[in-house]
């Protein structure tokens, strides 16, 4: 008997070994994970009809912020008809067992820049960028930046994700498109300090109460196998500590 718990308390261990060697990983652009390396990458988020809609609302004007780059286009009558920012991915988190994305994180965003109207706003700016899109736990973190005393706000819980979510994985492919991201519903924090930042009022508080969906997140990446150069690197630096070990025991 004494043995055989032993035994159970044994492969629990193993088990539990196994179970903490998958972990989430880290992966920056340009870094690897399980033979594979994350090259490049970005994402684009596409404001919705009613977020443009608010936008007209306010005479808001968007801009690119920290290399983002953003898009805006009118019809004649100077109505927004497409507004974009896009980004560059700065990395990906990987679970290392199943290879699935955990979420992805990229560098850049835009700025909007709302002027005094009556009825509308007082005056503000907001900058939305650096985001990081928790595909586990349906969450969109941001570093916000706001005029009116906002300030900067890193890592702030900005989106819930709304609509259903795949963890797309993480395998070789050129320009790959990452499932879209879409339902973008703003938490009641991120509401407020909108308001704030752009110094809405009445009309223009009103107008972005309006906006139940934000838009939508596409992201495209590049994974590559790495070059043979870089796996003679690597042996190269194994065996180079091999022999300075080997030095250590002589000496």
């Amino acid at each position: 008997m004494k043995f055989a718990i032993k035994s159970i308390v044994s492969a629990a261990a193993f088990v539990a070994a196994g179970a903490a060697s998958a972990a989430a990983v880290t992966v920056p652009v340009g870094g690897s994970l399980n033979g594979l390396t994350l090259v490049e990458g970005a994402g684009t988020l596409s404001f919705s009809a009613d977020l443009m809609a608010a936008l007209d609302t306010g005479k808001v004007t968007v801009s690119s912020w920290n290399g983002g780059v953003a898009t805006a286009t009118k019809d004649v009558d100077g109505f927004y008809t497409e507004v974009s920012a896009t980004a560059k991915v700065a990395s990906a988190v990987i679970d290392s067992a199943t290879n699935k994305y955990i979420s992805v994180a990229v560098t850049g965003g835009a700025t909007q820049n709302s002027p005094v109207l009556k009825g509308v706003s007082s005056g503000g700016f907001l900058t939305v960028g650096d985001l990081n899109v928790d595909l586990v736990n349906k969450k969109v973190y941001a570093t916000v930046i706001g005029g009116n005393g906002v300030g900067t706000l890193s890592n702030y819980y900005l989106w819930d994700i709304v609509n259903p979510v795949v963890q797309d994985t993480f395998v070789v492919g050129t320009n790959q498109t990452l499932s879209t991201i879409s339902g973008l519903q703003i938490t009641t924090g991120g509401f407020n300090t909108f308001v704030q930042s752009l110094g809405l009022l009445s009309l223009g508080k009103g107008a972005l109460q309006t906006v139940t969906d934000f838009g939508t997140i596409t992201t495209k990446v590049t994974v590559a196998v790495p070059e043979p150069s870089t796996y003679a690197l690597m042996a190269l630096g194994v065996a180079a500590v091999g022999v300075a070990a080997r030095r250590r025991r002589q000496g």
